[in-house]
C-alpha cells in the first residue's frame, strides 16, 4: 500500500456535504484532499436526457436492499463529483420546528441536540449564498426566517389545474421554495423551465456542487481525486490517522490526514465505519454506542396523476415542484397514523424513463400505451406526497457476509415503514385523488409506494451512549473524525433534506475551522 503526503483534511465523498466542507476548509488555508469513488464530472458533461441522467446515479459496488419496504438506493444515490446533489431537484424546504423536538413533544422518535432557532441563521445565510426562489409570506407553514432573495419560479398549466382542487377542498398552496434561479443571480443565469433537472443543470441555474463548491475548492488549492474508493478509516491511539482507498488502477493507497471528514452519504458513511472494525473497535469505528447504521430513514412517496381536458404543459417547469401544500404537516390529529407529509405539486414530466408518464401506467401496452402518451404529453398533471419515516433501530445499514478482494464487506440497507408511516401514506394518497377530482380531472390514479432521500444512521446527540456524533458532526469517540451530511439527522421530518444538510454543514465546518487545533491535535 502506497502512502501519500499527510494533508490537513481528507474528505470522503465529493457530493453536497463533502464539496461544501472542502471549499470552506481550503479557503481557510488548509490543505485538503477529496476522495470520490466516481468520475470527475463537469457541467460540460451534463446532457438534457433521462438516459444520460442514469450516469449520475450510483455506479459503484452493489448495495444490497432488504426489508418489507426496500429503499431505492440506485435512484436516490449519486455517482461522481457532485454526488446525488448533481441530479437533485433543488426543492429546499426548512425542517419544521416540531421536527427537532419529536421526543419532547410527542414521545416519539428522538430530539435533536439543537432546535430550529439554533439553525435558523444558517438557513438564512445559505439561502442568500445559494440563491432561493420563493414567496415566504405565502408559505403559511414556513417557520420564521429571512425572505427569499428571489421571487418564485413561473407556474404552468398543470400546477394551476391542481391548485383549483386544493382550493375547492379548503386547502392552501404556495410557490415551492427552490434553489433554482427565477432571475439571474450572481454569475448564474435564470432557469429555462425545460424540465430536465433530473439530468443535472448544465447552465447552472439550479444550485449544485459543480456551480460553486467544487470549482471554489479547487481555486483555493484543494485536490479532488476521482475514482478513489475509500475502504476504511485508519486509526492509532484513539484518533483517525487517514484513510485507505483504492485508486482508478485498482491499487491500494493510504492518504494520511490530521482530520478525516466522512461525507460519503447516509448509507456509505456507516458502511465505511463498520468496515473499519479492528481489535480496538470490534463493532465498527466510533460505534461504542451501537448506533452506527441504526435509525436509517427515508421518505415515503405517493404519486398521484390525472388527465385534464385542458392543456396542462406537463413538460414545462422544473423537476422538483411548482407549488407546495403543507396543510397536512401536523404530526397527529388524524384518525390513524402519526407523522408529517407534504405535497409537491406539478413536477415537470417527460414521456418515458425513470419518472416518465409511461411508467405511471405500466398496465398499458401497444396502441393503448401510444394513445395514452399522445394525450398525456399535453393533458397530464401530477403531484407527489412525501411522508415522514420515524427512526427505528431495526431500519439499518449493515454489512453483508461476502468480502471483495480488498477484504471489504458490501453495504446492506434493511428498511420497512412503520404502521404509522403507512397510515399517513395512505391518508395522503386518498387525499390526492380527492384533490384531482375536485380540480375537475377526467380521470385520476395513484402509483405504488416509493422512497426518496436517505437520512440517519449516524445520528447526532448530546449523549455518547445514544448517538454517534455531537451537534457539529464530531464523533464522540474519535475527536478528529467528522461526519457530514444527512446521516446525522436524528429524525427525518417530511421535507426534502438538502437545505438542512447545507445549514448543518455551515454550522459544522465553521466550528471545525474555529477550533482547528482542538480537532486536529498537535
Amino acid at each position: 500500500m502506497s502512502a501519500r503526503e499527510t494533508v490537513d483534511a481528507v474528505i470522503v465523498g465529493g457530493g453536497a456535504a463533502g464539496a461544501f466542507y472542502a471549499r470552506h476548509l481550503a479557503e481557510a488555508g488548509l490543505r485538503v484532499v477529496v476522495l470520490d469513488a466516481g468520475p470527475g464530472w463537469s457541467t460540460e458533461d451534463l446532457q438534457s436526457s433521462l438516459v444520460h441522467s442514469r450516469r449520475l446515479r450510483w455506479g459503484g459496488p452493489a448495495v444490497e436492499t432488504a426489508g418489507e419496504h426496500p429503499f431505492g438506493y440506485g435512484f436516490n444515490a449519486g455517482w461522481g463529483s457532485g454526488g446525488a446533489a448533481l441530479h437533485h431537484y433543488g426543492t429546499w424546504l426548512r425542517l419544521d420546528e416540531s421536527d427537532f423536538r419529536m421526543r419532547s413533544r410527542f414521545g416519539r422518535g428522538r430530539d435533536w441536540p439543537i432546535d430550529y432557532e439554533t439553525l435558523r441563521p444558517y438557513y438564512d445565510r445559505i439561502q442568500k449564498e445559494a440563491g432561493l426562489s420563493g414567496d415566504a409570506e405565502a408559505e403559511r407553514w414556513r417557520p420564521t426566517g429571512e425572505p427569499y432573495p428571489m421571487p418564485p419560479l413561473a407556474t404552468f398549466g398543470q400546477a394551476r389545474a391542481i391548485a383549483r382542487g386544493f382550493e375547492a377542498m379548503g386547502m392552501h398552496t404556495a410557490p415551492m421554495p427552490m434553489a433554482i434561479n427565477s432571475q439571474p443571480y450572481g454569475d448564474r443565469p435564470a432557469c429555462l423551465y425545460d424540465g430536465w433537472c433530473d439530468a443535472g443543470c448544465p447552465i447552472g441555474a439550479l444550485y449544485n456542487p459543480l456551480v460553486r463548491d467544487i470549482p471554489g475548492a479547487i481555486a483555493a488549492g484543494a485536490e479532488i481525486r476521482p475514482h478513489s474508493d475509500v475502504l476504511r478509516v485508519l486509526t492509532r491511539n484513539g484518533r483517525a490517522t487517514g484513510v485507505e482507498y483504492v485508486d482508478g488502477a485498482g491499487e491500494r493507497q493510504h492518504q494520511p490526514a490530521r482530520v478525516v471528514v466522512l461525507a460519503a452519504s447516509a448509507v456509505h458513511n456507516p458502511g465505511i465505519l463498520l468496515n473499519s472494525a479492528d481489535q480496538d473497535w470490534p463493532d465498527g469505528l466510533a460505534n461504542g454506542s451501537g448506533q452506527v447504521g441504526r435509525g436509517f430513514m427515508t421518505h415515503s412517496v405517493a404519486g398521484v396523476y390525472a388527465l385534464f381536458e385542458e392543456e396542462t404543459e406537463p413538460y414545462m417547469g422544473v423537476a422538483g415542484a411548482q407549488l407546495s401544500c403543507r396543510d397536512g404537516y401536523a404530526k397527529d390529529g388524524r384518525e390513524s397514523g402519526f407523522g408529517s407529509y407534504q405535497w409537491l405539486i406539478g413536477p415537470a414530466m417527460k414521456p418515458n424513463d425513470l419518472l416518465g408518464m409511461a411508467v405511471t401506467r405500466a398496465d398499458l401496452w401497444g396502441e393503448e400505451l401510444h394513445a395514452f402518451i399522445r394525450r398525456a404529453a399535453r393533458h397530464m398533471a401530477n403531484m407527489l406526497a412525501m411522508g415522514e419515516d420515524l427512526p427505528d433501530p431495526d431500519n439499518r445499514i449493515e454489512l453483508g457476509e461476502l468480502r471483495d478482494r480488498y477484504g471489504r464487506r458490501p453495504v446492506r440497507v434493511v428498511h420497512r415503514f412503520s404502521a404509522d408511516s403507512m397510515a399517513v401514506h395512505e391518508h395522503a394518497r386518498e387525499e390526492g385523488l380527492a384533490v384531482m377530482e375536485a380540480a375537475g380531472a377526467e380521470t385520476a390514479w395513484a402509483g405504488p409506494l416509493g422512497t426518496a432521500h436517505m437520512m440517519g444512521g449516524t445520528p447526532m446527540g448530546d449523549d455518547p451512549a445514544e448517538s454517534v456524533v455531537d451537534s457539529h458532526g464530531r464523533c464522540h469517540e474519535v475527536p478528529n473524525l467528522v461526519i457530514a451530511g444527512t446521516g446525522v439527522f436524528p429524525t427525518a421530518g417530511a421535507n426534502n433534506p438538502t437545505f438542512t444538510l447545507y445549514a448543518l454543514g455551515l454550522r459544522g465546518v465553521e466550528h471545525l475551522i474555529s477550533d482547528w487545533e482542538g480537532y486536529a491535535g498537535a
